[in-house]
């Protein structure tokens, strides 16, 4: 490999768009309890109508709406006090025309009501019969039996991953398990004889501890896989290519970190392209130009920039969306976001996708500047703001969309 491909860089959004490995990871069964997050091979249905019953959902009382038309505090309806609903149980009772039945709050709507008055448009002027102040109309006050999701309707869609909202519906309708991809097993490498495990004590001159592996380790997880450390290799050649071989037949993902900046990329590139195919070298984006994208026996590759900034962008933008994919997320969650002012002009160069790092204070996002090789410049951030590529940069004072980091 002579990494002169380096040089013709794809955009993030081609990448996004073209490097898309068709491994998906394989299916699994897990209890409720544990799939927060997980994504479901296929859409599960209900069996039966949710809630299952007519409720009200107010407390009040069940009448014919009919019977309320024309109500007002001076000249009110009056009905017929006909019993009372018990939470949890069967009405005991129907309404007929005339009438009303008390209601509980999710008390089950009892034969012949179609609407439950709030107790609040109400009064008890005489033992038995209820004074009704408002009008209201069929439907109000309650929830059908087949509201939520009629029988047969889908519970969650396949594809996406489960929110808390999600297993409260499916504990709803009596679904205790649930088949989901996987979390994908994640290998990341890092590379160069002066890197160092995070747990030497003292540092030879020119030698560095590993931090990006384990803040990659973090974004793996946050993504729902599973970091797996492939530890540190060194700049031998051969070595690299042999650590690839071992972890590609147990991993989904191989991250490479450290190993494609100006002095080791074509290393890395042959490694590579000894096991497997290189789609690009190279992406139009700062910092982070000198990444890597490959598949390698079916197995997704990125190589990484070897400063750690540089690198935990470009996971952030085009590693964690693959991650979800390997899960078999079809679109990844959407992150959160905020408009703020910025403060003050930003720079750029037309052609290239620049991803800012911004401070907020008071509806103001602050540019952070600095080498790519400081850690310290993202975790002083909230977020990050994208320069697209066709634009010189931003001006001071506009409004422009934050990027949030959780």
């Amino acid at each position: 490999m002579s990494g002169r491909e380096f040089f013709t860089a794809k955009t993030v959004a081609e990448a996004r768009a073209g490097f898309r490995p068709a491994r998906r990871t394989e299916p699994e069964v897990v209890v409720l309890s544990d799939a927060l997050h997980r994504v479901p091979t296929v859409a599960i249905h209900t069996a039966g109508d949710l809630p299952g019953f007519g409720r009200s959902t107010v407390d009040g009382f069940a009448v014919v709406a009919s019977d309320t038309y024309g109500s007002s505090e001076g000249l009110p309806s009056y009905l017929d006090l006909l019993g009372a609903v018990q939470m949890g149980r069967a009405p005991e009772v129907a309404v007929r025309p005339g009438g009303c039945v008390a209601m509980p709050t999710g008390g089950v709507l009892p034969d012949g009501a179609d609407a439950v008055v709030m107790v609040e448009y109400t009064a008890t002027t005489m033992p038995g019969t209820i004074e009704v102040t408002r009008p209201v109309a069929p439907g109000a006050g309650l929830v059908r039996a087949d509201e939520d999701v009629p029988a047969g309707g889908v519970l969650v869609a396949g594809g996406r991953p489960l929110r808390s909202p999600e297993l409260g519906l499916l504990a709803a309708a009596g679904v205790t398990s649930v088949e989901v991809r996987a979390r994908p097993r994640v290998a990341i490498i890092s590379t160069g004889d002066e890197v160092v495990p995070p747990a030497t004590e003292k540092l030879a001159p020119g030698q560095v501890r590993d931090a990006t592996a384990s803040a990659l380790a973090g974004l793996v997880s946050e993504a729902g896989g599973i970091p797996v450390p492939a530890g540190i290799v060194s700049d031998d050649e051969g070595a690299l290519e042999a650590v690839l071989a071992g972890v590609l037949p147990g991993v989904d993902l191989v991250v490479v970190s450290a190993g494609s900046s100006v002095g080791t990329r074509d290393e890395t590139a042959g490694a590579v392209a000894a096991l497997g195919e290189i789609w690009c070298h190279g992406l139009a984006i700062h910092p982070g130009k000198p990444t890597l994208l490959a598949e390698c026996g079916g197995v997704p590759v990125i190589g990484l920039p070897g400063n750690p900034l540089s690198a935990l962008v470009v996971f952030r933008l085009i590693g964690v969306p693959l991650v979800w994919s390997l899960a078999g997320c079809q679109e990844p969650p959407p992150e959160p976001s905020v408009v703020a002012r910025l403060a003050r002009d930003v720079a750029s160069v037309t052609g290239r996708l620049d991803v800012v790092q911004v401070a907020l204070r008071g509806g103001t996002a602050e540019p952070l500047f600095g080498p790519s090789a400081l850690l310290s410049v993202l975790t002083r951030a909230d977020g990050y703001v994208v320069v697209p590529e066709p634009a010189t940069g931003l001006d001071g004072g506009s409004p422009v969309q934050v990027t949030l980091y959780r």
